[in-house]
């Protein structure tokens, strides 16, 4: 519907003010030739309802500069509550109830005056027909401003269940993308970290058979081939969470970090792992990521470092999981470590999360440091 346009329940009301202002002429019309005036500005004050919605303001004085020529011309009386009801009602559900009671209050104070100087009875005029006509025009004010209210709150709640339920739906798109990353981040460390055992192991095979050691290369061969495994479950399990499903294994944490060190070692970068405390009591999410902090750190070492052993160590207290990892190899250049890649940065950031730190560098005496501090205090299981 059009905003301004009359309504069906406008156009009842309409009728039902002429309606009544007629039967009020009805009553002391006197000669018909005398009634078709009044009649007429009945009609007039039932088709100001229909304009009422569009202009309030201007229907309600119109109606009252009605009334008041209305009464000038001596006409049979329809008193002022019913023409103007109406009018007045729609002001006030507008939002000008002050402008509805002033011309309320300007109409009554007119009619008491005159009719107080054609001679009526002061106590007639002041007393019963004064106020039953001020509460019956004030009531109908009274009942506009508070359907506007009324109104004006069921908008409001409506504009807060909108902003609520977008705000919902940002938020649904928050976790998404941070799963999404999430993913990311499992399937970078999962893929680099199997990817730089299978590029060292073939390497190792091809020397290996040039050389003619079968044994040697059966077993980087059988390295390789672990990895994948690892790797292929690892992915199962990431994509089934991505997929809605379970996964088909827990995510891996510290019972893995042996299974993660031995692997390395067969490569031909030995790792010493050492862990201490309690590890089974480690919140899931917490040994999770200690195991991608290591799982990066010893991806790096394979990679990048040059490195000829690498120490592992984990220990778990009663308010946090300390992981650090040190190679003996070249070290980083120069700069800051978390731009040198997607590891470094993801792994600070999954630290992060949980309300961890990350710091990693060159150590003084040459080689590369990752130390990775995770609380375990208010942390979800």
């Amino acid at each position: 519907m059009r905003e301004g346009r009359p309504t069906r329940s406008d156009a009842l009301l309409a009728v039902a003010v002429s309606c009544l202002v007629a039967a009020a002429v009805i009553t002391d019309a006197g000669p018909v030739e005398h009634a078709l005036p009044a009649y007429a500005f009945a009609t007039a004050f039932g088709a100001l309802v229909l304009v009422s919605r569009r202009w309030p303001v201007g229907a309600l004085v119109a109606t009252a500069a009605g009334l008041v020529a209305y009464y000038l011309l001596d006409l049979p009386p329809i008193g002022l509550a019913a023409p103007a009801a109406a009018t007045l009602y729609a002001a006030s559900a507008r939002g000008r109830p002050f402008v509805a009671a002033a011309v309320g209050a300007t109409l009554l104070a007119v009619s008491v005056v005159a009719r107080l100087a054609e001679g009526d009875d002061i106590a007639y005029v002041l007393g019963l027909n004064l106020g039953a006509e001020a509460v019956l025009m004030f009531a109908v004010i009274a009942l506009g401003d508070a359907v506007r209210n009324r109104r004006a709150l069921r908008a409001q709640m409506a504009r807060q269940a909108a902003a609520a339920a977008e705000e919902r739906r940002r938020e649904a798109a928050r976790q998404v993308d941070i799963e999404r990353i999430r993913i990311a981040r499992d399937l970078h460390d999962t893929l680099g970290h199997t990817m730089s055992v299978i590029t060292l192991q073939s390497a190792v095979a091809e020397e290996a058979m040039d050389d003619g050691a079968a044994a040697d290369a059966r077993a980087a061969v059988r390295t390789i081939r672990e990895a994948a495994r690892s790797a292929t479950s690892e992915l199962r399990a990431t994509l089934g969470t991505w997929l809605g499903g379970r996964p088909r294994e827990p995510a891996p944490g510290l019972d893995r970090l042996t299974a993660l060190a031995d692997g390395v070692t067969r490569t031909g970068l030995p790792v010493d792992l050492e862990i201490t405390g309690d590890a089974a009591a480690v919140p899931t999410v917490v040994g999770s990521t200690a195991y991608r902090v290591v799982q990066e750190a010893l991806t790096n070492a394979l990679k990048h470092a040059a490195a000829t052993r690498v120490t592992v160590a984990v220990h778990v207290s009663a308010t946090a999981v300390t992981a650090e990892i040190r190679d003996d190899g070249a070290g980083a250049p120069a700069g800051d470590p978390s731009e040198r890649g997607h590891g470094l940065r993801g792994m600070a950031e999954r630290v992060a999360l949980l309300g961890g730190t990350v710091d990693a560098g060159n150590r003084p005496g040459g080689g590369f440091r990752v130390h990775a501090h995770l609380p375990l205090k208010g942390t979800a299981p």
